[in-house]
């Protein structure tokens, strides 16, 4: 239905059925303190004259760099049927799109996303998304104090810092004993990971690839913490799992994801898409909603919401989670990306992604005074210590449409000189040669 705003016309024909001389009449009984303001809105624009305003705030974006920027989010290449089937009028609505009587088709949707996310990850069960991968660290730690009814989170310095942050905020008020485990050299300390479980801890907290780009295998220390009662959980970037040992291979109990990589655009931060997947002894603790399949009485499929464990439909002290976005449109993009790529093509994105990092990890090296920070294997994303600050190479490649990478020294003190550099399979060898070219240049 179009919006049709009221004319003067519409409005004294209401006044007038109701008996008010005026609008001021009508709510004369409200004292003139307590109603709002006049808001002080300039006179509407022309469609052709907010498109070229629109256009004009646009045109101040710098949209033709040269990336290296990854830490978390990364420009992967997505297909233009992404666009096209997710874009259908009806997937794309403002009201929640999952109530069972409205809509099996979304259901469907959402159980073969959980399905998708399930087997990427290894895992037994996921749920039906949350708001982004920082989000589900959290609720991932929530799950941990609830089943273990303890709260020792044991955590690495090698998990993004801008999730840390998150929970750290998160967590402020809920009496939660944060321990965080310093890194060496780009790497996990598994060894001080291992040695701070004890059976005070409800969870311990790592992630693969690391922020710093290294690869891990956890398969120990998850082994150690069941053996302490407590909660592994890996947080890891999804494209990467079509090639590395997966969460549910190395025993995790909890595995989360920023689902940007999957078929969303950057677009300024969001909206992203927050994946989570459990064993199965953990799913009553997982919160937003899981959607099942099942059969009516006359034994034909249908697909419900079978654990939401919400407080809009139990008592608040007993909800899991006070989430209410299922983030439905994001996970199905994600779920029309690995439609499409399938399992080869999502192996083939990750191989082509690392080694166009490992080439230009050879380029970077092989400048006067450059190092390669990781002492351990490394995906699509690296570090490098340059003889300089990171920021000023940054500054000085900005000036010539090139983002060379994420300076580490804004989350780790004693690291200024650190830059993070990813590659996807959208970063070409000329570009990478440009970048060795000019950091070459700037030191």
């Amino acid at each position: 239905m179009p919006y049709i705003a009221h004319t003067p016309e519409d409005q004294q024909a209401m006044l007038a059925a109701i008996g008010a001389a005026s609008i001021e009449a009508l709510f004369a009984d409200i004292p003139a303190s307590l109603r709002s303001p006049e808001l002080d809105l300039p006179a509407g624009k022309s469609e052709d004259h907010v498109l070229r305003h629109l256009a004009q705030l646009a045109a101040k974006n710098s949209t033709d760099l040269i990336s290296f920027l990854g830490a978390g989010f990364y420009d992967h290449a997505i297909p233009a049927a992404v666009d096209a089937l997710a874009g259908r009028s009806e997937f794309v609505t403002a009201y929640t799109p999952y109530q069972a009587e409205a809509s099996q088709g979304i259901l469907q949707a959402i159980f073969e996303y959980q399905t998708a996310m399930a087997r990427l990850m290894d895992m037994e069960v996921a749920n039906a998304s949350l708001y982004d991968g920082g989000t589900a660290l959290y609720e991932a730690i929530m799950m941990a104090v609830r089943h273990t009814k303890r709260t020792r989170i044991v955590i690495s310095e090698c998990v993004n810092p801008i999730y840390r942050v998150m929970l750290k905020s998160y967590t402020t008020n809920l009496h939660l004993e944060l321990v965080t485990i310093p890194q060496q050299e780009g790497v996990a300390d598994l060894g001080a990971l291992s040695a701070a479980i004890n059976d005070a801890t409800a969870a311990v907290i790592v992630q693969n690839p690391n922020f710093f780009g290294t690869v891990h295998d956890y398969t120990d220390l998850c082994a150690t913490a069941r053996k302490h009662g407590a909660v592994s959980i890996l947080s890891v970037y999804p494209i990467l799992q079509s090639v590395l040992r997966t969460p549910g291979a190395m025993g995790a109990d909890v595995a989360v994801a920023e689902g940007q990589s999957l078929g969303l655009p950057l677009s300024f931060g969001g909206p992203y898409l927050g994946i989570m997947t459990c064993r199965k002894a953990l799913v009553r603790q997982m919160p937003g909603r899981v959607v099942g399949r099942t059969v009516d009485a006359n034994g034909k499929s249908g697909f419900v919401l079978t654990l939401q464990a919400r407080e809009q439909h139990i008592r608040r002290d007993k909800a899991t989670s006070n989430i209410c976005s299922n983030q439905a449109l994001c996970a199905l993009r994600a779920l029309i990306y690995v439609c499409l790529l399938g399992p080869e093509g999502l192996r083939r994105t990750a191989q082509i992604s690392m080694e166009r990092a490992h080439y230009a990890s050879r380029r970077l090296e092989a400048l006067p005074g450059v190092r390669i920070y990781n002492q351990g294997p490394f995906g699509n994303e690296f570090t490098v210590e340059l003889p300089v600050r990171a920021y000023a190479i940054i500054d000085t490649l900005l000036a010539k449409n090139i983002v060379p990478g994420f300076p580490l020294g804004r989350y780790y003190p004693g690291l200024e000189n650190h830059l993070l550099v990813a590659c996807t399979e959208k970063t070409s060898r000329q570009d990478i040669g440009i970048l060795a070219e000019y950091i070459g240049g700037a030191l």
